[in-house]
């Protein structure tokens, strides 16, 4: 079975829980701190010498990291990934936002505020992060005031990496009473089937 190392309230580790409880692929969860008794082990080097998570094992001895390269991994040939040329290429352009202009901003200052405390003399580079998140935001609202979802018409992988910090970015200082295109996207994701929340733990049948 597939193992899944993470750090539960990940938004990178419930990207792939997510996905791969909407396709119905059985996984084990392995819980992994952070820190030098964790992810920054040798143990957990010799898997993944990044030293993050989320980590999948694919089988034994067959590993793959980076969050949005397993979602890539596990979503090829379904309809997560759009088939249409100029759709995929968006999907991919929206999973780069992501990683580049909204994850280093608005994940890091939820996990500073909610997680980690924020380090000492960092102060004032939280509330740069947290302009930068809102940046983010406003791209993000302007898009979703036009269209349903990031890649065409139809749920992809795009809204999969997207919504994990973003639904929950109010952990961070953000307020997101200012965003109802991004609230009503919210509700779209959240009605598609086998929805997953962050907060749940894994379903049994993916034990």
């Amino acid at each position: 079975m597939i193992k899944l190392y993470q750090f539960h309230p990940s938004g990178n580790c419930y990207k792939v829980r997510l996905l791969l409880h909407q396709l119905g692929i059985p996984f084990e969860a392995v819980e992994t701190e952070m820190g030098t008794k964790g992810t920054r082990s040798l143990e957990f080097k010799a898997k993944n010498p990044i030293a993050k998570v989320p980590t999948v094992e694919l089988e034994p001895g067959v590993f793959l990291a980076e969050s949005n390269a397993i979602l890539w991994y596990f979503a090829e040939g379904t309809p997560f990934i759009p088939t249409d040329k100029l759709e995929r290429a968006r999907m991919l352009q929206w999973m780069f936002f992501e990683q580049y202009s909204h994850e280093p901003y608005v994940a890091v200052a939820r996990a500073w505020i909610a997680f980690f405390g924020t380090p000492p003399g960092k102060e004032r580079e939280l509330e740069e992060r947290i302009q930068k998140g809102y940046a983010a935001l406003d791209v993000m609202e302007g898009e979703l005031s036009k269209r349903p979802f990031f890649a065409g018409e139809r749920y992809s992988l795009a809204d999969i990496t997207l919504y994990a910090y973003t639904h929950v970015a109010e952990e961070g200082r953000f307020d997101l009473a200012r965003y109802p295109a991004i609230r009503a996207w919210f509700e779209r994701v959240q009605a598609q089937p086998r929805h997953l929340r962050i907060t749940d733990a894994v379903p049994s049948a993916a034990r």
